[in-house]
């Protein structure tokens, strides 16, 4: 039996306490053993945990987390910067493929800060931990990971960025769309992302979702694949922007070096993202 979303979020917590102490001793790359006595677990029940969340072994999952793999991903022959300019950011198929589409506000609809809107939200585990998720008629228009008890600030959040707008409770909705986000196959139908920002951000966060599963960019390709190669810094600052985790993309972006660089969701949490997808995606091209 598969297990359930709220199962994943919870082996998520193990996963990432292990990927912080990694990170932490990444020189010295510790051992299975020193993993789980750190994490007060057994080797057998680490194994286990890692397994069934991830897919593969921790050794091997573990290898997709460290600075080489990163470095290498970046390096990839699929060129995914060569492939994406082909197929054009604006592309109807690229996206159907992805099995998103992306509707951005007016400029009016923007400076009203959502006067007349109706926003649903609510909160559902994910196999990355527990997300906010909000939406209005339109699609989608905030998803944020939201660890411990931070839940009542994270509406907050919401509200502050939408203050004019009607919120509306909808947990069986927000079950529903982590439903659809995580499990593709549950539906046919693509998934709706309200955008709002500028004409540059909604530039950036197109070239994110052109940017797919198991595939690692850098700054600078994100700026190419923007068509504004010299705006690499300020791509840094429009990614930073981004209130739609997962869906754009933006923990695939990394820096030239390979470090991991910053997340708004928690670093840890991106280095977990990166190594599960980097593993199915390896997993699926074996298969």
């Amino acid at each position: 039996m598969h297990d359930t979303f709220a199962d994943q979020a919870r082996q998520y917590e193990l996963v990432a306490r292990a990927i912080e102490f990694i990170r932490n001793h990444a020189r010295h790359q510790p051992s299975l053993v020193e993993i789980s006595e750190n994490i007060g677990m057994s080797e057998f029940h680490l194994q286990k945990v890692f397994s069934k969340w991830a897919g593969v072994s921790p050794k091997r999952f573990l290898q997709y987390v460290t600075k080489e793999y990163v470095k290498q991903a970046l390096r990839s022959p699929k060129d995914v910067l060569s492939v994406t300019m082909e197929a054009g950011l604006s592309s109807p198929g690229r996206l159907h493929d992805l099995m998103v589409n992306c509707e951005a506000m007016s400029p009016g609809e923007i400076k009203s800060m959502g006067a007349g809107l109706e926003i649903w939200f609510g909160n559902a585990p994910t196999p990355f931990g527990n997300a906010l998720i909000a939406w209005t008629q339109r699609g989608i228009c905030h998803f944020w990971f939201v660890d411990g008890d931070a839940l009542a600030n994270a509406v907050v959040g919401l509200q502050k960025n939408w203050p004019t707008a009607t919120l509306v409770p909808d947990q069986n909705g927000a079950l529903q769309l982590a439903a659809r986000i995580f499990n593709p196959n549950s539906s046919a139908q693509p998934l709706h992302l309200m955008l709002r920002g500028t004409n540059f951000q909604i530039k950036v966060w197109e070239a994110l979702i052109a940017v797919g599963s198991g595939e690692i960019v850098s700054y600078s390709q994100i700026a190419h694949m923007a068509g504004m190669p010299k705006a690499s810094r300020n791509v840094g600052t429009a990614i930073g922007k981004n209130n739609i985790a997962l869906l754009i993309p933006c923990h695939r972006v990394i820096r030239e070096t390979g470090e991991i660089g910053s997340y708004r969701w928690g670093s840890n949490r991106k280095a977990a993202l990166l190594a599960r997808e980097g593993a199915q995606a390896e997993l699926k091209e074996a298969g």
